[in-house]
């Protein structure tokens, strides 16, 4: 059913995915159906817009939403809830003034191209947060990160790694870690003051170190990569800028994003330890989120989310925040490319259902991993992702787990311990059961699925539509 035939009601359900919550909260939770592990005990940390309004004007994308993170401790017992804004320059701006100052990545300052030419989007602290040196960083690809206390969730101020971050300070919201030696990973785009790819690594004592620069004319937009143990792996689709309708203001950043087929997708593996970038051409690609890369021999193997549309339908999506469009996910698959030592490119379809999110053991990165879990669209979705999923690689076995009239977030998988066997664990995530309008925290044993929840912690609210998060052992202060 396409969302133009839903029902008004129905349609009216679904846009509660992105309803605001100006609120910020804290209270233990008192309604958890089922029971909470009692070996699951730390923090999981989400982050997504919280809000779409700047004074009383409304914003329609849902990367310029104010950052929100939110914290959920668990004791094995009980849940506690806390959110708190990323008190970055927009938000403050945002609440004190009734017009919009800044421009944003979809969203335009009232007044045409001579009101935003010149100006940049604004970093909103809304896309990741990370676990880093004891703290957290709430990240925004476009510009430098601001570090969160863990604790209070209190904003400690913006961090560009003692200024190593270059001109735009651009650092990507999804930074990888080596799981041997424990660094961090990372890259940001630059399109001024010339288009480049930059890369880092942070070592475990928190310091940036600068890797491959690559110079790239026709620069495109990129959200992710993956880690191997010998490569930076990009998966570069032709989502490429107009530099005109950038320069002269005259559409949005997102608006100004052109995706030329012809100039098809590229493979790029950037050396970890220096050398020439490979780069392999293939056939055009639309993805936003990769799961894992990892060295088989000679071969390099990359598996990511593959949207079966056309780039406007994901722009579509991007853009019905307060609006009477309901959101609707693109179609999509589970996709593997291994790209050969000779340059050849084999793909393979791992699961032909809709799912975005995609979630490993995050101990198996730059290796092989055999499980993957998303969130996905369940049997009766007519365009939100209202299932969990897991696939099995190695026997090829699907399952999954349906939530009905629901928006389920990406799934974290956390591992029962330290020495736990991969998919010896549970899957976290943040449902929104839109009938009631309310979040839940579950708890999936991600060896069954088919079992349903372990235990779903109702929030006396809802959270809006998010995009990323962490766990950590560690449990936050609360009280």
């Amino acid at each position: 059913m396409a969302t133009d035939e839903l029902s008004a009601s129905t349609t009216d359900l679904y846009r509660r995915a992105y309803d605001p919550l100006p609120d910020e909260l804290d209270y233990r939770v008192t309604q958890i159906d089922g029971a909470l592990p009692k070996e699951l005990t730390g923090t999981l940390y989400r982050i997504g817009p919280g809000k779409f309004q700047v004074g009383k004007t409304l914003l329609h994308s849902i990367f310029d939403g104010d950052g929100m993170v939110s914290q959920l401790v668990l004791d094995g017992d009980s849940v506690h809830y806390r959110n708190r804004y990323v008190r970055t320059r927009h938000f403050e701006h945002g609440q004190r003034s009734d017009r919009i100052r800044y421009r944003g990545v979809g969203d335009q300052i009232p007044g045409g191209p001579l009101a935003n030419m010149g100006r940049m989007a604004e970093n909103v602290a809304n896309t990741n947060i990370v676990n880093y040196a004891g703290g957290l960083l709430a990240l925004w690809e476009m510009g430098n990160p601001h570090r969160i206390d863990p604790d209070t969730l209190e904003t400690l101020g913006r961090f560009d790694f003692d200024g190593k971050l270059g001109f735009l300070g651009a650092f990507s919201a999804h930074p990888k870690w080596d799981p041997d030696t424990g660094d961090m990973y990372n890259f940001g785009l630059d399109l001024l003051p010339t288009p480049r790819i930059r890369t880092y690594r942070v070592d475990r004592g928190g310091k940036l170190h600068t890797l491959a620069t690559i110079p790239m004319l026709d620069l495109p937009w990129n959200h992710d990569f993956a880690l191997t143990q010998r490569y930076l792996v990009f998966v570069l689709d032709p989502l490429l800028p107009d530099l005109r309708k950038i320069t002269l203001a005259t559409h949005s950043f997102i608006d100004s994003l052109d995706f030329k087929r012809s100039k098809g997708t590229r493979f790029v593996l950037v050396p970890k330890n220096g050398g020439k970038p490979r780069i392999v051409e293939h056939e055009a690609l639309l993805h936003v989120h990769l799961t894992n890369a990892y060295d088989d021999g000679d071969d390099v193997v990359i598996e990511l989310v593959r949207f079966d549309t056309e780039w406007r339908e994901f722009r579509r999506l991007t853009s019905a925040v307060n609006s009477p469009e309901a959101p609707r996910f693109p179609s999509s698959r589970l996709m593997q490319y291994r790209i050969t030592k000779g340059g050849t490119v084999i793909e393979r379809e791992l699961t032909g259902t809709s799912c975005e999110f995609p979630q490993f053991d995050w101990r198996r990165g730059t290796r092989a991993h055999r499980y993957s879990y998303l969130a996905a669209m369940g049997s009766n979705a007519t365009g939100l992702l209202n299932s969990i999923m897991k696939v099995d690689h190695r026997t090829g076995v699907t399952t999954d787990c349906d939530f009905g009239l629901s928006a389920v977030g990406e799934p974290l998988f956390v591992p029962r311990t330290k020495e736990a066997g991969e998919d010896d664990g549970w899957l976290l995530f943040l449902n929104h059961a839109l009938a009631e309008n309310r979040s839940q925290l579950v708890v999936l044993d991600a060896r069954d699925l088919e079992r349903g929840p372990l235990a779903t912690a109702w929030l006396e609210h809802h959270i809006p539509w998010g995009f990323h998060g962490t766990f950590t052992r560690r449990q936050a202060a609360v009280g």
